[in-house]
């Protein structure tokens, strides 16, 4: 057998990839820009050219057997090794795009000031930042990157279809304003929190963790006014509503400048907690292109520079 027979038409590789990533034919069909009749085609053309099924057909499901799992495995990788080193020659001096979502919290309290920086040392990337409340759909190429707040109770939801780098971990700490803190009964342990107003983002989980991580059993829902996002709590915070979780990435000079303080007992200090990390993740096929690894690595300095 020739080394030509070894080598299926490209489009129809390329169909199945995208039908084996996305799930669905009329999935792939709408990434590639082609009618879902042509994807059709190209993956029964692929299986006869192979003697062997590879997608099974349910209806508006369609899933890969697992003779089709296996070879969609090794043609995802190889097609990804030639679509990386294709971005890099087309890319190499040339104006870069670069299409970054991140959690709003984080968004508005530290990237926003920061982000500058980046753009200013790479003047020949085109930023589009978007802040966004949920991470992209990374089986489309709707975006390059994005940041998250990471809990540990949500890694299991990170999309398969994503890389991700965890650069930084901070403690999480109670913070009010100090005419909040003034009027506060008497904190002698965590438990005295329970009387206390507290401020959540869309859930009670964080606090529900954080005293759980001092000894509390708390089972039952936790009162208090809910914001949906860690700027919006923080400056609730600030306007003396009650006491917030935060950690030093989001309050900027907050504690400096006085507008906030931390919440400690009488004596001591309660236990350092930290159960989520800012993550940036991106597509795998794209986790090497030129423009993603400057910004990995712009990151990775920035945190360098922050406090502990």
């Amino acid at each position: 057998m020739s080394n030509s027979r070894l080598f299926p038409p490209l489009a129809a590789l390329r169909a199945f990839e995208a039908v084996g990533r996305l799930g669905g034919i009329r999935r792939a069909a709408k990434e590639l820009g082609i009618d879902h009749a042509v994807v059709s085609r190209h993956i029964r053309s692929l299986e006869n050219w192979l003697d062997t099924q590879m997608v099974i057909r349910n209806g508006s499901a369609n899933q890969l057997t697992s003779e089709g799992e296996e070879y969609y495995k090794e043609i995802y990788s190889a097609l990804t090794t030639i679509s990386t080193a294709t971005g890099k020659l087309l890319h190499s001096g040339n104006e870069l795009s670069f299409s970054l979502w991140c959690i709003p919290g984080f968004a508005f309290l530290w990237l926003a000031d920061h982000l500058g920086d980046f753009i200013a040392s790479n003047p020949n990337v085109s930023v589009d930042f978007r802040p966004a409340d949920n991470s992209p759909d990374f089986r489309t190429k709707e975006v390059h990157g994005d940041i998250r707040y990471l809990r540990e109770w949500e890694e299991a939801d990170v999309s398969r279809f994503a890389r991700r780098f965890e650069f930084a971990r901070p403690y999480v700490f109670p913070v009010a304003s100090p005419a909040c803190a003034a009027q506060l009964p008497p904190i002698q342990t965590a438990a005295d929190l329970l009387d206390c107003p507290l401020l959540h983002e869309n859930n009670d989980l964080e606090w529900l963790h954080w005293l759980r991580a001092q000894g509390l059993d708390i089972e039952d829902r936790m009162p208090g006014s809910r914001l949906w996002h860690a700027h919006l709590t923080l400056n609730a915070a600030r306007q003396g509503h009650g006491i917030a979780l935060a950690n030093h990435m989001l309050l900027s000079d907050d504690l400096e400048k006085g507008r906030l303080v931390r919440i400690t007992p009488r004596t001591g200090d309660f236990k350092p907690v930290n159960f989520g990390a800012y993550t940036f993740l991106a597509r795998e096929d794209r986790w090497n292109a030129p423009v993603i690894v400057r910004f990995r690595k712009w990151l990775q300095s920035t945190m360098a520079n922050e406090p502990a």
